[in-house]
């Protein structure tokens, strides 16, 4: 499935045949160090939408994603035929108003923005990866961290294909996560993570992909569980949010997560947030959240 130019129709097109994050821990819930100042109350079997009027406000937002400190949220926003990356920040004891995030160019879309366990960022861009690239699919790059600044955007040679590159989940393994239609089909891939680099991506196989797309991974910070979206006709709408566990090294059937999270519209992009605390989606055009708890 591919993008084209003009926002609304992109969506829509994602919406009916396309389309933060694994976190680093020590364990299975994904906890850590990490201090977030959540807006109060947070929810818990309940969903609410996400800083409304600052994430969640008019138009396309979707994802989420804080970086290591806590103090800056990013998400993207649909904006005059593009994908944006925004941040908030927290700042003076509160969520400050989104702007556009100065790690990323304007020129191109730029999504999906993914913080691993190294602080390497990761996210999704139709930039090409060089003057000989005239095609305009999207790949999967990334950004290392340096000290306080992050390198120039890395095109991930041993991951990326001709066809689209969606959505990046990094297990604590290095292994990554990605949804891509190569194989005329959207569906689940899986690179491991080597001392030589990335290995040739495998597909998640028919336990997890299916004749519809699959996409948006989320993968456990110890690759115990794996949560994605899935257009199969059995869920509550367009599209659902799905999980699956790993037992003995193989995938269970997946469990549609049910109504309190699935609705008639759609439902994509998973997230655990660093402390384990609380489990983010995107639902149609908001950025939801609900306790961590759903995930057991």
């Amino acid at each position: 499935m591919k993008f084209n130019t003009s926002l609304l129709p992109i969506w829509l097109l994602i919406v009916f045949a396309f389309h933060i994050i694994s976190c680093s821990s020590n364990n299975t819930s994904g906890k850590n160090s990490t201090t977030i100042a959540y807006p109060e109350p947070g929810p818990d079997s309940i969903a609410k939408i996400f800083l409304p009027g600052i994430v969640s406000k008019e138009g396309l937002d979707f994802n989420a994603a804080f970086s290591p400190d806590g103090k800056t949220f990013y998400f993207s926003r649909g904006r005059n035929g593009k994908y944006i990356i925004y941040e908030s920040r927290y700042k003076n004891n509160q969520w400050q108003e989104a702007t556009i995030s100065t790690l990323f160019d304007t020129l191109y879309s730029n999504a999906d923005p993914f913080i691993g366990v190294d602080n390497a960022l990761y996210f999704i861009s139709n930039r090409p990866n060089g003057k000989a690239d005239t095609t305009k699919d999207y790949n999967i790059y990334q950004m290392v961290k340096q000290g306080d600044e992050y390198t120039a955007p890395e095109y991930l040679t041993g991951v990326n294909s001709d066809s689209t590159e969606y959505y990046v989940s990094v297990a604590r393994s290095g292994n990554i996560y990605f949804a891509s239609d190569r194989n005329a089909n959207l569906d689940l891939y899986m690179s491991k993570k080597s001392a030589k680099g990335y290995e040739e991506p495998v597909n998640l196989g028919p336990v997890i992909n299916s004749v519809f797309d699959e996409h948006d991974p989320m993968i456990a910070p110890d690759e115990s569980f794996l949560v994605y979206t899935s257009t199969r006709p059995d869920g509550f709408g367009e599209a659902d949010l799905y999980i699956t566990h790993n037992v003995k090294g193989r995938w269970s059937n997946p469990r549609n997560m049910g109504y309190g999270i699935n609705t008639k519209t759609y439902e994509y992009c998973p997230y655990l947030t660093p402390d384990g605390r609380y489990f983010f989606y995107s639902s149609e055009y908001e950025v939801k959240w609900i306790s961590s708890s759903v995930l057991k």
